[in-house]
């Protein structure tokens, strides 16, 4: 695990991490979230949806953003005060996903760094972007 200070940080500073989402996450996502809709959980039904078969939660593929910030960048001690999502791609089983974040902003009065995020999948297909505000450690 990393620790970056806002002073670490330059704009454009960019940090990753890659995941494929197994069933075991889908189901362990939906006992701890209570998200328990049919269309994470049950392939009968999934069928009928315009996946057309099951699909990960989204805030399960977006937590991979919260991973990158809570151990790589900013890293340890930073504290989450905003996110955006915008899901633009499903997420299927066994999908890889790639998070990325890129810094886009500083706020030194505050001690506040605002990221770009982008997801996307083993074929680079943009599957998640938004934007986070966070307060590094200082």
């Amino acid at each position: 695990m990393k620790q970056y200070r806002l002073e670490d940080l330059s704009i454009g500073d960019t940090a990753s991490i890659s995941k494929q989402f197994s069933e075991s996450d889908v189901l362990g996502y939906a006992a701890v979230s209570g998200d328990v809709n049919p269309v994470h959980l049950s392939e009968e039904y999934a069928k009928t949806s315009p996946f057309k078969t099951r699909i990960v939660h989204g805030m399960l593929v977006g937590g991979l953003f919260s991973s990158i910030f809570g151990t790589i960048m900013p890293g340890i001690g930073t504290i989450y005060t905003h996110q955006s999502l915008k899901f633009t791609k499903p997420v299927f089983l066994n999908d890889t996903i790639t998070a990325t974040v890129t810094v886009k902003e500083k706020i030194l009065e505050k001690n506040r760094v605002i990221f770009d995020c982008i997801a996307k999948n083993q074929n680079g297909d943009i599957v998640i972007v938004g934007e986070a505000q966070l307060m590094p450690p200082r």
